[in-house]
């Protein structure tokens, strides 16, 4: 069987990756497997808890805050040196925790169309799986959850990215794109796709990944048997964080899609920000203070 590369990107990762790194044989039980990481200049003791607790992985320092999407090409890179015949790819937070052999049956998931598939999410201490499955962006979609929520209008698909019907978690799913906490991504699929989009520091990278994949006839796809823990599941983000995820959202729209569907879309997501401001949101106040902004939709520095 061809090795896998496991590929994490960390920036201040030292307290989470202890247990990412204990579960990891767990998750990757019955496969022949690689760790390369990508650390983009963190400050803490990240690249000492590597070289303690893993010092077999590769460790790449790419020497500056790079991004997350420049940290998998980083990793990628590296990854080609010691064999370009790799089976697949795991592209991985170091934040997750995946359960018993979680990685091989996402690996069995993959075939000649499904180039990506991702596995059932859980936060830490719940229960219930993340709604973690997405619609393609639309100015319907955008509308529908700036009027009424996200959650409550991913009942209907014309009206959320968001897919809530439980049932799609129950059984392996299609999806336009899934949040990337963990892929596994086939090499036909990678070679295809080509490297990860770096003008998305942070958000929208696995978006667009997913969707170009598709273009090239690659499907993403649920596999409910694999099994996985986010630690940062569904909190909040800061201001400038969230600023970011939402212009880079607004920027990958603008990409695939004309002039004034791009202002019609602005103006849906600007709707929910500032009505989401109005209740007190800190957050959205500053993205509808950022979307208002005259060229706020050129390349996003990091924050």
């Amino acid at each position: 069987m061809s090795p896998v590369a496991v590929i994490v990107v960390t920036w201040n990762s030292a307290s989470v990756l202890p247990g990412f790194l204990a579960t990891l044989p767990e998750g990757m039980a019955g496969l022949d497997w690689r760790l390369v990481v990508a650390d983009n200049d963190s400050a803490d003791d990240t690249v000492e808890v590597l070289r303690t607790l893993a010092p077999d992985a590769t460790v790449v320092r790419t020497g500056r805050n790079a991004g997350y999407a420049a940290g998998v090409n980083a990793a990628l890179g590296a990854a080609g040196e010691w064999d370009s015949g790799y089976e697949a790819v795991l592209v991985c937070n170091p934040d997750v925790r995946m359960r018993h052999g979680c990685a091989k049956r996402l690996l069995d998931g993959l075939d000649d169309h499904v180039g990506i598939a991702v596995p059932l999410l859980y936060e830490d201490g719940r229960d219930a799986p993340l709604f973690s499955l997405r619609r393609e962006s639309s100015v319907p979609r955008a509308l529908g959850e700036a009027l009424i929520g996200n959650r409550r209008a991913g009942r209907f698909p014309r009206l959320s990215e968001l897919v809530t019907d439980p049932a799609a978690y129950q059984r392996p799913t299609r999806a336009d794109w899934a949040t990337g906490a963990l892929m596994a991504i086939s090499a036909d699929c990678l070679a295809a796709c080509g490297p990860w989009d770096e003008s998305f520091f942070l958000y929208s990278e696995e978006t667009e990944y997913c969707l170009r994949a598709r273009d090239l006839g690659y499907v993403t796809r649920l596999e409910p048997s694999a099994e996985a823990v986010h630690l940062g599941g569904e909190s909040r983000v800061s201001p400038r964080l969230w600023t970011l995820l939402t212009l880079n959202r607004v920027r990958l729209y603008r990409r695939r899609h004309g002039a004034v569907a791009t202002a019609c879309f602005r103006g849906a997501v600007l709707l929910r920000e500032t009505s989401r401001a109005a209740l007190g949101r800190r957050a959205s106040r500053a993205a509808a203070v950022a979307l208002l902004r005259p060229g706020s939709l050129r390349a996003t520095p990091g924050p």
